[in-house]
């Protein structure tokens, strides 16, 4: 999976015992996931941080509240350098998780909670949502079609979440499930960079002939000293890229051909060659001015059209 997809931020609410007991997950790490919505529309991960860092009246928290802009770890999950914590994210006296489990979700579970509704763009809220639940059954080798139940079906009597902001944006919690387990086949993108190859000497001699040289004498009837400066070096980075020595006896390394001095030879000369072969319906003209561009390009390092 794209394990650098999202930032995860960590800001933790104080210890204390109705929010955050600081004790850690009997399991050490986390055994399941539990998901939630918050129940609570247009309320974001930062709204939820400041109810549970000053919460008094009762004993209610998760690890983890997710919104469009963030994910937000308010209580230790163990995906940073501190261990997993406990919240009270779902009834003790609800035995649905010791059957299922083998024991109490806010012993050894994550409660991570979807914000939604309001100004809360839901669907990218469900994004970093399904991509935060991947990246721990990743992290955890946690099953995530057996192993993350939502709220309402470890207490279906009292609960409707997650299910409930799921339908706000036409999604089921199956439909979370394999959307996490997709998210977890993803795979980054792979760039692969061109490898740079020795321009052959035929094939850089006949530019220099055909075109570098008219074009330098040119400028040299017009007095044009920036012009035949800049050819005479086209001419060379030609021959370098093609290991000709630039004098009789000299050594001559490769020197990878640079990207300016290709787009110049296609533009200036191999282009228009191909516009007009084309026009004539010459298609072994077209074919030699198409090779040749490819051959400049991976002299330089760049792909091939």
């Amino acid at each position: 999976m794209i394990k650098n997809k999202y930032s995860i931020e960590r800001r933790y609410i104080k210890k204390r015992q109705n929010v955050r007991p600081g004790t850690r997950l009997v399991s050490g790490t986390p055994g399941f996931l539990v998901a939630h919505d918050t129940g609570n529309p247009g309320a974001t991960a930062d709204n939820h941080f400041n109810y549970f860092e000053t919460l008094i009246n009762r004993s209610a928290s998760a690890q983890v509240f997710i919104d469009d802009k963030k994910i937000l770890e308010i209580i230790p999950t163990g995906t940073g350098p501190d261990p997993a914590e406990r919240a009270w994210h779902v009834l003790y006296n609800v035995t649905t998780d010791n059957k299922l489990y083998g024991d109490d979700a806010n012993d050894i579970a994550l409660g991570v909670e979807l914000c939604y509704g309001g100004k809360i763009n839901t669907l990218d809220a469900y994004k970093r949502f399904v991509w935060y639940l991947a990246y721990c059954c990743d992290l955890w080798k946690i099953n995530p079609l057996t192993h993350i139940p939502s709220h309402k079906q470890l207490d279906p009597t009292r609960k409707s979440d997650v299910d409930q902001a799921l339908k706000t944006i036409g999604k089921t919690l199956k439909d979370l499930l394999y959307d996490v387990v997709r998210e977890m086949q993803e795979e980054p993108a792979v760039i692969v960079v061109p490898t740079v190859i020795q321009l052959p000497a035929n094939v850089a001699q006949i530019l220099i002939d055909d075109y570098v040289s008219p074009a330098w004498f040119a400028a040299r009837e017009v007095g044009d000293s920036v012009g035949t400066l800049h050819l005479h070096n086209l001419a060379n980075n030609l021959r370098l890229a093609a290991c000709i020595p630039l004098q009789p006896g000299s050594a001559a390394p490769f020197t990878q051909l640079p990207k300016s001095n290709v787009q110049e030879l296609v533009f200036r000369w191999l282009s228009p060659g191909w516009m007009a072969a084309k026009v004539k319906g010459d298609k072994t003209a077209m074919s030699f001015y198409n090779n040749t561009a490819n051959h400049l390009r991976a002299a330089a390092g760049m792909p091939k059209e």
